[in-house]
């Protein structure tokens, strides 16, 4: 993986050139490949023996409280010793003034090693970028600060028992405390009244306090909570209390733990209900204005959603790496005549077979697609951040379009490399004897995790690509179309160009038809296909010039740069025309979906 990853950053995405930037001045390869040399080697000693250890001895509760295996506060401590919680933050705080995609690379070794471990520092450093970003002074130091020195950690806390993903519905409130409640250091200070489900992180002893964000709605004057999303605002709720000045106090918020819930998957970090001012008394301290809450939400929704998904390529790398070395290793059948007789006595190995080699090479397309998907988004944040104002506006276009997918492709996709990790090893993959079977169970939470398939596909379909009149669907056309005029230019390139180019204008005539009046409800029965063509053709895109740059490197290692390419014949030969279907959906008007009937199932 090391390899792979070093290339696309390297020799792909040339991040080594961020350092041209006044913000990243003081760095350079060196320094970044210092930065995996330590996450690497903490993820190996630390994350990774704990793996199997925390999936089987999940989170328990014990007398309001929850019980974690041994080692997992001394395998947290290691990662927020490291200083990356607060890499890429400024130094005047304690950052490291890191590029976002070193920051994303550092990650997939801890991800790839224990991705319910990793879940702690992604919710907590989301959580502290939010806070930095829209906080006050105050909130940002009493709040804010401790989290990136590992004192603190974070969660977000959306959904309910009665809503979960329609967050409009939420009837969590929070109610001004006492008159002065705007004159509170803190921010205004209000009483938080409601439950929440589903909150990875939200109890434990690991640190010294828990910093809850927290969606409420304020009531109005004749004590109604208003309707829908618009009226959500936000709000910093801690497990212990704090000092105007920052400091923790000893008094316990009114924040109670009602309950675990026992997941498939994930079972490294506790998932709970939590309650809300059970005793009239959950401080908490609105960030920004009312009804603010789900914009402001959202900069921390869409960073997870991107970590999301490289978490799931990282699951589908792992399980990728697991079975290649089985199969290199397993001796199992014989090689056949082409008239279907038996070869030699000698049994082969599994990864002589076709068909295995088949499956290894589809979680190899996957997977490193997934990885080369995530590090792009990631390096688009960074162009964001610090490029010119061009460089600014084309990234934040083309990252608004392709957060659904980076969030989503992967956890499908690299979900199918698991399920193909398993097959590989057969009956040793079912077992849990073999670590593929806890790749799939980890994998498939990510499909729902930071919204669904769906929710993700709707918001494509009818709001991505129909921002300001597609405008960043048509910018990134032409991103996909310099790609294809790039390729033409390798006679043995040319062929894959013109079969992306082909999928590439079938993707624009669906989209068209989309938008039309009246074809746009029916096309909204088909946003998932719709998604899955889009990722699909994204993928085919970047493996596209994760080749050309693997043809134009200054690598010496034949084998690395094959492996690139056949990884891409396999993804243009066996899965860019599946795209071709989903999209007819919309083109040929199927209205199975849109006309079908309650009472007909």
């Amino acid at each position: 993986m090391r390899k792979t990853l070093e290339f696309m950053m390297y020799d792909w995405l040339k991040v080594q050139e961020l350092t041209r930037r006044d913000r990243y001045a003081a760095h350079s390869r060196e320094t970044f490949d210092s930065v995996l040399d330590v996450s690497e080697k903490i993820a190996l000693e630390q994350f990774q023996p704990l793996n199997r250890l925390t999936d089987e001895q999940e989170p328990e509760y014990v007398n309001g409280a929850v019980k974690l295996p041994d080692g997992v506060g001394q395998a947290l401590k290691a990662y927020a010793d490291s200083g990356l919680l607060a890499a890429g933050h400024n130094e005047g705080v304690g950052g490291m003034q890191l590029p976002y995609v070193i920051d994303m690379a550092a990650n997939t070794f801890f991800a790839f090693n224990s991705i319910s471990l990793s879940a702690y520092a992604m919710l907590t450093y989301a959580n502290a970028n939010l806070l930095m970003a829209h906080g006050s002074e105050a909130q940002k130091n009493a709040f804010a600060l401790p989290q990136l020195q590992g004192r603190y950690f974070g969660t977000m806390c959306l959904s309910e028992p009665t809503a979960g993903s329609s967050l409009g519905d939420i009837t969590t409130k929070a109610v001004p405390d006492g008159d002065d409640y705007l004159d509170c250091g803190l921010g205004p200070r209000y009483k938080i009244k409601g439950s929440k489900m589903w909150i990875s992180g939200a109890e434990h002893d690991l640190t010294e306090n828990i910093i809850h964000l927290v969606l409420a709605k304020i009531p109005d004057d004749c004590g109604q909570l208003p309707a829908g999303p618009k009226g959500i605002s936000l709000f910093v709720v801690p497990k212990f209390l704090v000092e105007e000045n920052g400091g923790i106090t000893s008094t316990r918020n009114d924040v109670m733990l009602i309950g675990l819930n026992h997941k498939l998957g994930y079972r490294g970090i506790p998932n709970t209900l939590l309650s809300f001012g059970e005793n009239n008394d959950a401080i908490g301290y609105r960030i920004g204005e009312p009804g603010q809450g789900l914009q402001l939400m959202f900069h921390m929704m869409n960073e997870a959603r991107i970590n999301i998904g490289m978490g799931a390529a990282m699951l589908g790398y792992a399980g990728y790496k697991a079975s290649l070395d089985y199969a290199r290793d397993r001796r199992q059948g014989h090689l056949r005549s082409n008239k279907g007789t038996q070869r030699g006595n000698a049994q082969i190995k599994l990864i002589e077979h076709p068909d295995v080699k088949r499956m290894l090479l589809a979680q190899k397309s996957f997977s490193e697609g997934a990885l080369g998907l995530v590090l792009y988004c990631a390096h688009l944040i960074d162009e964001k951040r610090t490029g010119t104002d061009d460089q600014k506006n084309r990234a934040h276009a083309l990252l608004e379009l392709l957060t659904p997918i980076a969030k989503s492709w992967p956890s499908e996709w690299c979900l199918e490399a698991n399920s193909l990790a398993i097959q590989v090893l057969g009956g040793s993959g079912y077992t849990r004897d073999f670590p593929v079977e806890q790749y799939w169970r980890d994998n498939r939470l990510n499909m729902i995790h930071e919204g669904t398939h769906g929710i993700q596909a709707l918001d494509l379909l009818g709001r991505k690509v129909r921002q300001n009149d597609g405008a960043a669907f048509n910018l990134w056309v032409s991103e996909v179309m310099q790609t294809i005029e790039q390729a033409h230019e390798h006679a043995d390139l040319k062929g894959f160009a013109q079969d992306l180019d082909v999928q590439l204008q079938h993707l624009i005539a669906a989209t068209q038809k989309s938008q039309q009046d009246d074809m746009f409800e029916m096309s909204l029965a088909h946003a998932t296909p719709y998604m899955q063509a889009f990722g699909h053709i994204v993928i085919a895109w970047l493996w596209l010039q994760v080749t050309l740059a693997a043809y134009g490197s200054d690598t010496t290692n034949e084998a690395f740069v094959a492996g690139k390419r056949s990884a891409m014949q396999y993804f243009y030969a066996y899965e860019l025309a599946r795209a071709h279907g989903w999209l007819n959906l919309i083109l040929d008007a199927d209205d199975a979906v849109a006309t079908m009937q309650d009472d007909w199932f």
